[in-house]
This record gives structure tokens, C-alpha cells and sequence, in this order.
């Protein structure tokens, strides 16, 4: 098992699309391993920087996951898949110990004035002053659980739940992110916040194999909120389904397919 970097960020930057992960990044399936959520985030770093357009934004990002995400040093790469005017398609992979561990493909669309017929149908949550503090840690090994600040709302419940949550811990050490980068680095966490079953030995797990995010809105500020829903198949496939959320209200859609498995 590589040693873990300390330190109050996720990732520090080496230079030539090169980082390496801190103990904030850490997964909770394997302690070896990093934890998919700030990950994502880091793909979500590359593909705002990658030959950036104003008048475009990201819409939406499809994370294919190919394998164990190894912790310490990794290498990202990106580039331009499909160029346009006003669509085009990019792509960011994240290669650790010579393994492409995770792909993440973006649609950047053109944005226009489209204010007059603006219209969400995704129901507001309650506030984070409506919930109570949560420590996921009790549930949750790894020291990404253990860097976030977390809220449950009172009705949670196994399979159904809603929580804001946050971190103190910068993306990437002395580079800044946009907000809704830093909240596309917390999204992964909505597999483990409403569990069917309890994690552990002789019990199941329950990885995702994917994170499919589509934002109508782009996000602002530091906490997101995500309205949680998930179903087990009984064929050994399950879908966590969330409604994300930012203080300003519904802004997009997540969704995870699971493989179940006996531990």
C-alpha cells in the first residue's frame, strides 16, 4: 500500500498532468485505494481547464469507472473528442501503475439567454438548518468520509435519505476550483448516504461502476445537497438515483448503476 500524503487538500499537483493523492482522498471499500468522489473531481479540474470556452459550459459528465483507483501518484490526460461551434464532446482519463482506472467524457454546450421559459419540476429539499449534524464515519471507513462535514435530514431512512454535505479541504493544493467543480468532487458520495444494507463483512457491497451527472443549472457555493434514492435488482444489479441540489435550489440529476456482491 502506497503512504499516504498528508495534508489539508486532496491532491497535490506535480506538474505535467501528474498528482498525487492525500489521506482526504481515500476510498472506503479498500484503504489502498481512492474514494471515487474527489476523483471525480479531479476529472472535473481537467475538463474545466482543457482548452476552456467562456460562452460554453459543461452539461453533462459520464465517469466510466475501469477498475480499482489506486492511491498516491497518478497522471491525467485530455483532450477533444468531438469539436464544435456550439457542442462539442471532451474527455479525461486518469491512469494509475500504468492502468487507466477511470474515463470521464463531457458535453460543453453553447449557453444562451433562455430565461424567459426557465422551469424546474425537481422539488426543493429541506435546508440544511432543517437537518442534523451526521457523522458518516460511523458507518463509513476511509479518510474521504472522514474530511467531509455532513447533515441528515429527519426522515431519512435505509434505501431513501437526504443530506447536505461539504468540504474544507481545497481540490488541488494552492490552485483554486470553481464551485461546480468542487461539488461534482463531493456527488460520488450519494452511494453511501441513504445504504440499503449495512457495509461490511457478511453483509453486501455495493460499488458503482459509473457516475452519469447532468447539470440544467450550473451550481454555485460550497455545499451540495442530495436527495437520495436507491434500488436493489434481484439479479445482482442495483441504481442509486439522486437529485442534486445547491443553496439556490434543484440545479441536476445523478445516477449510479451498483453491482451487488456478498462480503
Amino acid at each position: 500500500m502506497p503512504e499516504l500524503a498528508e495534508g489539508d487538500f486532496y491532491y497535490e499537483d506535480l506538474g505535467g498532468g501528474r498528482y498525487r493523492s492525500t489521506i482526504h482522498a481515500q476510498g472506503a471499500w479498500n484503504a489502498h485505494e481512492q474514494h471515487m468522489a474527489p476523483v471525480s473531481g479531479i476529472l472535473a479540474h481537467a475538463l474545466a481547464t482543457h482548452e476552456p470556452r467562456p460562452e460554453m459550459r459543461i452539461a453533462r459528465i459520464s465517469y466510466e469507472i475501469l477498475g480499482l483507483i489506486h492511491a498516491g501518484e497518478f497522471e491525467v490526460a485530455t483532450r477533444t473528442v468531438r469539436p464544435g461551434r456550439t457542442i462539442e464532446l471532451i474527455e479525461a482519463e486518469l491512469t494509475a501503475q500504468g492502468r487507466v482506472a477511470v474515463r470521464a467524457t463531457a458535453w460543453r454546450l453553447i449557453t444562451t439567454d433562455s430565461s424567459s421559459v426557465a422551469a424546474v419540476e425537481d422539488a426543493p429539499i429541506l435546508t440544511r438548518e432543517q437537518c442534523e449534524p451526521w457523522d458518516g464515519s460511523t458507518e463509513w471507513p476511509g479518510g474521504y468520509i472522514r474530511s467531509l462535514e455532513m447533515y441528515q435530514a429527519p426522515h431519512h431512512r435505509s434505501g431513501n435519505g437526504t443530506v447536505w454535505i461539504r468540504t474544507s479541504h481545497p481540490l488541488v493544493r494552492g490552485t483554486p476550483s470553481a464551485d461546480w467543480v468542487r461539488l461534482m468532487g463531493l456527488v460520488d458520495t450519494a452511494n453511501g448516504i441513504a445504504t440499503r444494507v449495512p457495509p461490511g463483512p457478511g453483509s453486501w457491497a455495493f460499488p458503482n461502476v459509473d457516475l452519469q451527472i447532468h447539470m440544467y443549472r450550473e451550481p454555485h457555493g460550497e455545499w451540495l445537497g442530495i436527495d437520495n434514492a436507491v434500488s436493489f435488482g434481484s439479479d445482482g444489479i442495483g441504481l442509486t438515483s439522486s437529485v442534486l441540489h445547491d443553496s439556490e435550489g434543484p440545479f441536476g440529476r445523478a445516477e449510479q448503476i451498483l453491482t451487488l456482491r456478498r462480503s
